[in-house]
């Protein structure tokens, strides 16, 4: 056998280099019992390296292309187009030429072929590849057959190859390619199958899409296919398209493009029994390959023949489970404003930190908020709670709720676990606080937690190796449990929310006047996170008077630039505002619940832009006019409502009221920020002890990188620190694993069964084109759109309206240059909500897709009230 030339009967599992994930997959669909396939032979890539071994002019241009980005359009063209030349031209080795005639001669050389292209780095688990490469059809003959080998090789180095290459981080001179040859069939019916719903990622219902002559028609676009569902072997879904065209092989050889009968035209490709017949095929490729498969199906004279199958790339992991029970999950990181995926390191210490029930998928977190939804006593609640803090996710509950047979109701005396027990992440706790209207209670509250990070600090300075394992468990139980979860500070932040929804309700019922607290939100005292934005314009009130520095600073590249402040005049000055301002608020940064994420202290490079922006932007003492304004805007609506309230009948009694409530707000609301600065401050002080601990390892050769330690769990971390032993492979399946989580979009709401259950908002007289989402801070403005996905990338005018996918805490420094938000994710309590209603920014959440719907420089509406956007 050689390893040239290979049979697909010949293909093993370990062959992936040799043969390409297409490849492979043929030769594994062999095994599958009552799974017919065309048969055939792959050029491996052996093949390939013999061809262009000895070529330098082809290794010179690959250097060359190793040294562009995907954005060098222009010369990847050029380079790209010489490389096709020379594999299009190259010699195929005479011993390659032997070993195809050999197949083809056992196969029949009069036969037609299909030709096509299988790369080592295709059909992976993490990258499809899909479309990169060529594939030719019903070629004919060895000539014609080796001319075709030719120009698959050459496929490898399209543009779109090439940059999707670059996209995915893929070295081109580690990408090789093995050219296909199977035997065609010529259907009357083609397709594809997958064993889960594209759309919705239902594992359970299986999508097959269906229409005439050859599957080219439908895979181009050329046609629109019929689409059958089918769900444990029924079939609960078609959809019949009308199929003008058809692509079919010819007798001399390629193919071409026919009109269909009319008879033809709206009839179903697939009878019933047919599609059952297909949907139990993918189901037994399915159960082989052990996951979900994207495959591509011929229909030839009443059997199936499969030609492709590869996993389904695309589809959000299930959050594991102990058993198979239906369960729903609800994402952490739409409640927590950070969506992207977490390192194990910070998975693991959230999961300590948190007393609900977690489950991990993708790289993110999920509650499973099933025995709430199974229980009528906790249900209406829970769901009603919901609703006032994120409506999609109360609609995707209400959809499964409907369904009646997806989630068993608990009889309603059963004693189930109670919302209000189930921790940060069971959000909204259905608890009416009852609480003295004493501003103090929040003070001493922020001075606990501070006397406690200032005790951390010292205590665990003496800590190392076990020792500091063991220390941080007992400060997250002891400490930072107590902080996030203390009954008195849940009380404050829930008196505050209640007052506020109070406020909300009774005002519209009274005054008809919407979103009344949002006003009354503005500049209260004790909100950590407000107070950091307005800080960092306080830093630029330090640097503006120094031309220099800002000329410096505007060229600045590197964490360095804070020592070299110092050479400037008025460089002291600077750097003493930049480090004060770190001291306080530098533990922070995007994405902050991941402990891993890089601190504004560990680059504070990142704060240069948007020092920088205040400058620019504003005036000196523009905090405190800020704050100012806030406070007085607050004040003159607390008087107008309690004027008007005094006009109604019975307006004394409701204007007092009203006024505990709003003293309630502005005593309470602000602390509401306070646990999570309190959480960050603690994470940070845990990872420096930790990165310690990492220095050593890196010492004593047990890792590469100090970062190599965030692929670990928190006991993975401890257990390595004690034995200085570790098998490093297990670093690199992670690293693999986070970028493929990266391309993820978590859902708000997914199921057992994989389904991802999108909510939709419910809302009547919206403007045409309107885009829709959750209004949390009340007012109507107008202004540029600025699409932002980094927070370092921010270049913002006063009067931008920021358009970004979430915003945590980090990103309040960008808030005091804007006079709108419109975020992709988010609720009415989230960070950014909480932050726009006090600096009175209108703001709209959870506006699905918005930074592909909103292009940036565009100018739009944005309506902070009735929630929802409008493209000008």
């Amino acid at each position: 056998m050689s390893s040239l030339v290979l049979g697909f009967e010949e293909l093993e599992q370990s062959q992936l280099s040799l043969v390409g994930g297409k490849g492979l997959h043929l030769g594994q669909l062999l095994k599958v019992e009552g799974v017919r396939v065309p048969e055939g032979f792959c050029i491996t890539t052996a093949g390939f390296r013999k061809a262009v071994e000895h070529n330098e002019t082809f290794r010179a241009l690959l250097d060359q292309l190793t040294k562009l980005k995907a954005e060098d359009r222009d010369q990847i063209g050029d380079i790209g187009g010489k490389i096709r030349q020379i594999l299009m031209e190259v010699e195929i080795p005479s011993d390659v030429v032997k070993a195809v005639a050999h197949y083809l001669s056992r196969l029949g050389e009069e036969h037609a072929y299909a030709v096509r292209s299988s790369a080592t780095a295709e059909d992976l688990p993490h990258a499809s590849f899909a479309g990169q490469q060529d594939t030719y059809l019903n070629i004919i003959g060895m000539e014609a057959i080796l001319e075709h080998i030719g120009k698959c090789w050459a496929s490898l180095f399209t543009d779109r190859a090439i940059i999707y290459r670059m996209q995915n981080g893929f070295d081109h001179s580690q990408v090789y390619l093995s050219v296909i040859v199977q035997r065609m069939v010529f259907p009357q019916a083609s397709g594809i199958l997958f064993t889960a719903d594209p759309i919705t990622g239902n594992r359970k219902l299986l999508s097959i899409d269906a229409s005439f002559g050859l599957g080219e028609a439908l895979v181009s676009g050329l046609v629109s296919a019929d689409n059958y569902q089918v769900r444990e072997e029924r079939i609960v879904g078609k959809r019949i398209a009308t199929k003008t065209l058809a692509i079919y092989g010819r007798k001399e050889g390629g193919t071409e493009t026919k009109q269909l009968h009319s008879d033809l035209q709206k009839a179903q490709t697939l009878t019933d029994p047919q599609i059952l017949q297909l949907a139990h095929i993918g189901r037994q490729i399915e159960a082989y390959s052990g996951q979900p498969q994207d495959i591509e199906w011929c229909l030839v004279d009443d059997s199936f023949y499969i030609v492709q199958s590869r996993p389904i790339t695309t589809l959000f992991p299930i959050p594991e489970a102990d058993d198979q029970e239906n369960r729903v999950y609800v994402s952490v990181g739409h409640q927590q404003m950070m969506t992207d995926p977490i390192k194990p390191l910070g998975l693991s210490f959230y999961l300590l930190t948190t007393p609900a029930p977690m489950r991990k998928a993708g790289g993110r977190l999920f509650v499973d908020v099933t025995p709430i939804l199974a229980s009528p006593v906790s249900r209406e609640a829970f769901i009603r709670n919901w609703g006032q803090y994120d409506p999609l996710i109360k609609d995707a509950f209400l959809t499964i709720i409907e369904r009646g047979d997806f989630i068993k109701s608990l009889p309603s005396d059963i004693n189930e676990q109670s919302p209000r027990k189930s921790g940060k992440d069971m959000p909204l706790p259905n608890a009416q606080a009852h609480i003295e209207n004493d501003p103090a209670i929040v003070s001493d509250l922020i001075q606990r937690s501070q006397t406690s990070i200032d005790e951390l600090k010292q205590n665990i300075q003496t800590k190392s190796g076990s020792d500091l394992f063991d220390f941080i468990l007992e400060d997250i139980q002891q400490q930072l449990k107590k902080l996030l979860f203390d009954p008195q500070s849940t009380a404050v932040i829930m008196t505050a929310m209640n007052a506020s929804a109070w406020i909300n309700e009774k005002m519209n019922e009274w005054l008809g006047e919407k979103n009344a607290a949002d006003t009354l939100c503005q500049s209260v005292p004790n909100n950590i996170t407000s107070e950091m934005g307005l800080a960092l314009l306080d830093v630029a009130d330090a640097i503006r008077p120094y031309p220099d520095i800002v000329e410096y600073l505007q060229h600045a590249a590197d964490d360095q630039f804070l020592d070299v402040l110092g050479k400037f005049d008025g460089g002291k000055e600077a750097q003493n505002a930049i480090q004060d301002f770190l001291r306080k608020y530098g533990m922070r940064c995007a994405g902050e619940i991941d402990i891993t994420r890089t601190r504004w202290s560990e680059k504070p490079i990142t704060l240069v832009p948007v020092i920088l922006g205040n400058i620019k932007n504003f005036e000196p003492h523009a905090s405190k006019r800020k704050l100012e304004q806030g406070r007085q805007e607050a004040s003159n609506k607390e008087q107008e409502l309690l004027e008007r309230l005094k006009t109604l009948p019975d307006g004394e009694r409701k204007a007092k009221e009203t006024k505990r409530m709003i003293d309630l707000i502005r005593n309470f609301i602000g602390y509401r920020e306070y646990p999570k600065y309190g959480m960050v401050n603690r994470y940070f002080i845990y990872k420096q002890a930790l990165l310690k601990e990492a220095e050593q390892l890196v010492q004593a050769g047990v890792i590469q990188e100090k970062e190599d330690i965030y692929y670990l769990t928190f006991e993975e971390l401890h257990e390595v620190v004690r034995s200085k032993n570790l098998d490093y492979r297990i670093i690199g399946k992670r690293k693999d694993e986070y970028k493929l989580y990266e391309k993820l979009t978590p859902p708000r709401v997914m199921t057992s069964d994989g389904e991802i259950v999108a909510g939709r908002y419910k809302r009547e007289n919206l403007p045409d084109g309107a885009l829709v989402g959750l209004p949390v801070s009340a007012g109507v403005v107008e202004g540029r759109a600025r699409v932002i996905l980094d927070m370092e990338a921010a270049d913002l005018e006063e009067g931008d309206i920021l358009v970004t996918t979430f915003t945590d805490p980090s990103w309040t420094p960008l808030f005091v240059s804007i006079k709108g938000l419109v975020t992709e994710v988010g609720g009415l309590m989230t960070h950014g909500a909480v932050i726009a209603r006090e600096y009175g920014l209108p703001a709209v959440v959870g506006v699905e897709n918005a930074v592909k719907r909103i292009k940036d420089g565009q100018r739009i509406r944005v309506n902070g009230t009735e929630g929802y956007i409008e493209i000008l």
